[in-house]
């Protein structure tokens, strides 16, 4: 169930409790009180991904590429560059020969070689890329040179090498171009173009279900009754882990009844990766979790020790990863960037799945929580230099409008105390 806004600004079922043994409200009621044990932020990620498996791999076009993760290690087929080439637009001849006037023999393009080898005391005119063509050994730049019809002058001494390429200069043939979980930024694409590969073998990409859950959810567009809201984790969720290479599976959001709850689940759980929002703290009305029990999930934990975003639960149901994200939408988007996004990378086989906490210093002071790793969110700037983040005002887990204006989340570790301004903290980029 999505929740409504609160008025605390924490989710439902959130405390200001600690780390271990927690009272909180029962499943099925108010007035019950259970035990629950939270895990700290780095305990749950690490249980996610020992249980996430790679899967399987497949060729994909180098065009269609770039973000995607290389499943096996990729290998030049070529030399690169795959001749001695000129560096610049000039003349190619022997450095034995500088200085002197030499007659031009020759004119070399790029893609178009020279008919036959320079001969001592002898220069050919080069284009940058062109081969170098037999029997030259340094080239020199136009600029450098005087050019007298079909003879050129160098006045100074060349360097032997000078402006060439040789050949393999950049890798040779059977090294490793792209290694096994390296994510396909523009260069690398360029990089396996450039040795004549056509296709790569990446991981599949995950299929992701997502579900928002509560009777009280209207879609953006319809008209809200009374005590209605609109449901916005679904897209939230479904944009941000698109960015994750998710083939997404966007499910309607389901009304807080066992039997839509059992069979909206059902179908989730077909695909790699099932994220729901809502109903996954102690209210009577929060489903998800003990349905997902009666169809088959091994439920792992739930209840991290973090702000926003401590009811998270997670388990796994014949290899499919179930994660249940809080229904307050800032706590479902933290909860998103700490454990389903490293999760989804992992399943691509990513070297490093990640959450990636970059260096910075606050703007200006932020308590901190004694128990809880607060995720605050912020604005990032440069000045002089230097990130900097100013954490924005408003930061109650429902205020989504106000955490739209955010594009960091600052890291602000369990303990007592202050971080005062201008203290190095780490983030973890939005957008």
């Amino acid at each position: 169930m999505q929740a409504r806004p609160p008025p605390s600004g924490s989710d439902r079922g959130e405390t200001r409790a600690g780390i271990g043994p927690q009272r909180a409200p029962g499943p099925r009621g108010y007035g019950i009180r259970v035990v629950v044990s939270l895990l700290t932020r780095e305990e749950a990620l690490a249980k996610v991904l020992e249980r996430t498996e790679v899967l399987p791999a497949e060729e994909v076009p180098i065009a269609k590429a770039a973000g995607r993760f290389v499943a096996s290690d990729a290998y030049a087929g070529v030399d690169l560059p795959p001749f001695a080439s000129s560096a610049m637009d000039g003349f190619a001849l022997r450095a034995d020969d500088t200085p002197g006037r030499l007659p031009v023999v020759g004119r070399v393009a790029a893609g178009v070689p020279a008919r036959r080898a320079l001969g001592p005391g002898e220069a050919m005119a080069i284009a940058t890329g062109g081969v170098v063509p037999e029997g030259a050994d340094a080239v020199v730049p136009i600029e450098y040179v005087v050019d007298h019809d079909n003879e050129v002058e160098i006045r100074d001494a060349v360097v032997r090498g000078a402006n060439v390429r040789p050949r393999g200069g950049d890798i040779r043939a059977g090294d490793v171009v792209v290694a096994a979980g390296t994510s396909l930024a523009p260069a690398h694409v360029g990089a396996l173009a450039a040795v004549g590969l056509d296709q790569v073998a990446c991981a599949r990409r995950p299929r992701v279900a997502v579900l928002s859950t509560g009777t009280e959810l209207r879609r953006p567009g319809e008209p809200l009754g009374s005590g209605e809201v609109y449901e916005a984790n679904g897209a939230m969720l479904a944009a941000a882990l698109a960015t994750a290479n998710a083939d997404i599976v966007e499910l309607a959001a389901v009304s807080d009844d066992d039997d839509a709850h059992r069979v909206s689940l059902e179908r989730a759980l077909g695909a790699d990766v099932v994220v729901t929002s809502g109903g996954v703290s102690v209210g009577p009305h929060d489903l998800v979790r003990r349905i997902a029990r009666e169809l088959g999930v091994q439920e792992v934990f739930w209840g991290v020790a973090v702000r926003p975003g401590k009811p998270v639960s997670f388990g796994v149901r014949d290899g499919t990863l179930v994660f249940g994200l809080p229904g307050n939408p800032v706590s479902s988007l933290v909860g998103c960037e700490l454990f389903v996004r490293p999760a989804l990378r992992a399943l691509q086989g990513a070297a490093e799945p990640g959450p990636v906490y970059e260096p910075g210093r606050l703007a200006a002071a932020a308590r901190r929580n004694p128990h809880r790793d607060e995720l605050l969110r912020a604005h990032m700037t440069v000045r002089d230099g230097e990130v900097v983040l100013v954490p924005i005002t408003g930061q109650e887990s429902h205020m989504i409008a106000r955490a739209a204006s955010a594009n960091a989340l600052v890291l602000a570790p369990r303990g007592d105390g202050e971080l005062p301004a201008g203290a190095r903290v780490g983030y973890l980029r939005l957008g």
